[in-house]
């Protein structure tokens, strides 16, 4: 299976994919308007899918606020949005294709025993007497090369980096990295555009996109909006939900962050137009 699918011979299919562990920041809106003006550049559709599989982190309302906050700023999704908390099914028949080929085993370690390092493969030929807590994926050897539409060409060895990775947790709730890969499948989405702090995401997905049989999409990394620290701005750090008593200042200023110059424009629809615009000729120039 080739690095990155042959985007040009299926239709343009983007996503956005917030997890509802609070509403929408100046952070989250800089990769859901990136996600959108790439789509529309490319006359393709734009879904939204609702990543709730960790519960735990989910806050009570978030889902329906990021909704309601990706309406008022004019970002409405071609279809309705998927929920991932309604998909356990479809993350259960993969892992058990992946336990069918030998590509998942059950692994009786505990955080604390695995530390921050690469997961040595305590686990990988047996529990020794352990009871199973979760499955990871049998990562192969060899680096992983693909190409990012905006950093360029990449390469990790996810074996040496990461290791054999966690694809059903000890808690019993799917990992991140088995329910986006079969979600982005499912949903034929052919163009990942997020933020630059998931292209680390991107080599273990492929690995379980190939294990799977699954096409692999075309990937954009997008800049960061940095907090005053330097940090990425997140929910983590305290970011503000956004103002939006004024959406074209808000999207105006996810837009700098991207790259877009200032757009003259008297209405929010029209600021979104002339974004699309000045989207399809920056990425032209910069392939």
């Amino acid at each position: 299976m080739p690095a990155h699918c042959g985007a040009g011979t299926s239709p343009y299919v983007g996503r956005f994919a917030p997890s509802p562990t609070g509403l929408l920041h100046a952070g989250s809106l800089a990769a859901a308007l990136a996600s959108w003006l790439d789509a529309r550049a490319h006359g393709g559709r734009w879904l939204v899918r609702i990543e709730d599989v960790d519960t735990p982190r989910c806050v009570a309302g978030a889902a329906d606020g990021i909704l309601a906050q990706l309406a008022a700023l004019g970002l409405a999704p071609d279809e309705p949005p998927w929920w991932q908390s309604a998909r356990s099914e479809a993350y259960a028949q993969a892992l058990a294709a992946l336990q069918h080929a030998g590509l998942a085993y059950p692994c009786g370690c505990s955080r604390k025993a695995v530390g921050d390092g690469p997961y040595p493969g305590t686990c990988r030929n047996g529990l020794h007497g352990k009871p199973a807590r979760a499955w990871r994926l049998r990562v192969p050897d060899g680096p992983l090369r693909w190409h990012d539409a905006r950093l360029g060409a990449q390469e990790q060895d996810v074996a040496r980096a990461v290791g054999d990775f966690v694809i059903r947790r000890a808690d019993g709730l799917w990992a991140y990295q088995l329910a986006v890969v079969v979600d982005d499948a499912a949903q034929g989405i052919t163009h990942v555009v997020r933020g630059e702090d998931l292209a680390d995401n991107t080599p273990r997905q492929m690995l379980l996109q190939r294990a799977l049989g699954l096409p692999t999409p075309a990937y954009r990394h997008t800049p960061l909006v940095l907090a005053a620290d330097g940090c990425k701005l997140s929910k983590q750090n305290g970011a503000a939900p956004l103002d939006l008593t004024q959406p074209q200042l808000a999207l105006a200023a996810a837009g700098a962050v991207l790259g877009l110059p200032a757009l003259a424009a008297a209405t929010l629809p029209d600021w979104l137009a002339a974004a699309v615009s000045a989207w399809r000729d920056a990425t032209r120039a910069r392939p």
